[in-house]
């Protein structure tokens, strides 16, 4: 028999911090938002509900900044209540999504309420799903047939017929940093993620179905990015990790061409992908937005050129891939980039920066 403390989710900051919370929120004007939390606390799941509604039109009531911080708090208490509610009704997917809502909306004083409900709802979870199929799943094929031939058909104009990016086994540090970080030239890594986890576990759909399937949070902050490493290259020119983002989509998707600020390592783990880049010497060659919120994207559409309307694009020469599972592509900052998946895909980019030092003693 299972303890009373199993059946249900334990909050100690919440418990600890509850009656000023609400004390706080009724100075910001949440009179009928403190009435029915104090409500849920006693068991009223329908107060749950209707306090979450209340917090969620604060957070919506103006720009994202002009958001009393407390309200962000609020939002967080009505979430860890609805969830409450769910965990001990059995209903964890829906406990899992008022908790992950809580994570992406709320403030950060109820967060490590919110992970510590997270881990004993998603391990929950778990359990009913390897019990409803059985104590196994059986592991599924991400895709079967490629037929290269057929996906050029679908390529951008000239894909393929020009130079390709250079590929080069087990890359070391020091090589990567003298020949291509310093110069700032794309180069395909391969063999460098054999010893990931990924590389077996995100091929399997029932894998990321029971993992992530049922969550609402971010990658970067699922239990995926235990699976993943940070490659080395990324340390590179002495900086830090900017951005860790992951890609998931069925063939055909398309990322139009633009470019990024930032170092990029794109780790592609299931599928293959093909990528068109032109350097950072042509982008006002490319027909860059004039507004500024734009200005890193393309007008052109490389799937359906307008030769009269963008003339120079035709002529302008570019190096392109087929990056295969397993492999990493460099992007060095600045340069534009097209990117279709051709099968079912993962991938994962890092993005980092130089340090402040490193950029001083670049030539400009």
């Amino acid at each position: 028999m299972s303890s009373s403390s199993d059946a249900s989710l334990e909050t100690p900051i919440l418990d600890s911090e509850f009656e000023s919370l609400l004390q706080r929120i009724t100075e910001e004007g949440g009179y009928a938002f403190a009435a029915m939390a104090a409500r849920a606390g006693g068991g009223d799941h329908r107060a749950a509900e209707a306090a979450r509604e209340m917090a969620w039109e604060q957070l919506h009531s103006g720009p994202w900044n002009s958001v009393v911080p407390i309200w962000r708090d609020a939002y967080a208490v009505a979430c860890l209540q609805v969830a409450k509610y769910h965990y001990a009704s059995g209903e964890f997917k829906l406990a899992l999504r008022a908790l992950d809502m809580g994570l992406i909306m709320g403030g950060l004083t109820l967060r490590e309420d919110l992970n510590l409900c997270i881990g004993k709802a998603s391990a929950a979870l778990r359990g009913k799903e390897v019990s409803d199929n059985g104590g196994g799943l059986q592991k599924c094929d991400f895709y079967r047939d490629f037929n290269l031939a057929e996906v050029i058909k679908s390529l951008p104009l000239k894909s393929l017929s020009c130079n390709t990016v250079e590929k080069k086994s087990g890359l070391s540090l020091e090589a990567f940093l003298t020949e291509h970080f310093v110069s700032g030239s794309p180069v395909i890594i391969s063999d460098c993620m054999n010893h990931w986890p990924a590389k077996d576990r995100w091929n399997d759909m029932n894998y990321l179905e029971r993992v992530a399937g049922f969550r609402t949070v971010p990658v970067e902050i699922q239990e995926l990015k235990q699976d993943i490493v940070i490659p080395d290259y990324c340390y590179a020119g002495g900086g830090e990790i900017q951005s860790l983002n992951a890609w998931f989509g069925p063939p055909g998707t398309v990322t139009p061409l633009h470019h990024d600020p930032h170092h990029n390592i794109l780790a592609q783990v299931v599928g293959k992908k093909y990528i068109r880049l032109y350097p950072a010497s042509l982008s006002e060659e490319l027909y860059p937005h004039s507004e500024s919120m734009l200005s890193n994207s393309s007008q052109v559409d490389l799937d359906n050129i307008d030769e009269e309307q963008f003339p120079k694009i035709m002529d302008l020469e570019f190096v392109d891939c087929i990056l295969e599972e397993g492999e990493m592509l460099y992007i060095p900052p600045k340069w534009w980039h097209y990117v279709r998946s051709l099968t079912p895909s993962f991938s994962v980019s890092f993005w980092w920066s130089e340090s402040d030092q490193a950029n001083s003693s670049h030539p400009s």
